[in-house]
């Protein structure tokens, strides 16, 4: 799997959801997940951006809500920011989960064989 930035635990959990798929199923996952994950590298970019646009980790991760509570609070006075600054890669990776459990279901909903 050639992810940029990948973590050990992230490739585990990759194995371990894509047991058993043929080679062009894994082909079509993946070309599906790397359109949709966050790099946890990147994360901490985003995080330092928030200081100057509150909330947009939050957004990036699909996390609207929280997004508009931490632009209109300007990352609940930079206390909020500074704690995903901390925990950036926890976020990235919550998010990279999701994302999947999203891409499984479009490749299985795809009939790839």
């Amino acid at each position: 799997m050639s992810l940029p930035g990948i973590t050990p635990q992230e490739f585990q959990y990759l194995q371990s959801a894509t047991t058993g798929f043929s080679e062009q199923q894994l082909r079509g996952f993946l070309m599906i997940y790397g359109s949709k994950r966050r790099n946890p590298d990147d994360m901490i970019l985003y995080c330092i951006l928030a200081f100057f646009v509150p909330g947009l980790p939050r957004f990036l991760l699909n996390q609207i809500g929280m997004g508009i509570l931490y632009f209109f609070t300007a990352g609940l006075c930079f206390i909020g920011t500074i704690i995903d600054m901390v925990n950036h890669k926890t976020l990235a990776f919550e998010y990279n989960q999701r994302m999947v459990f999203e891409s499984l279901q479009m490749v299985k909903m795809g009939g790839m064989q």
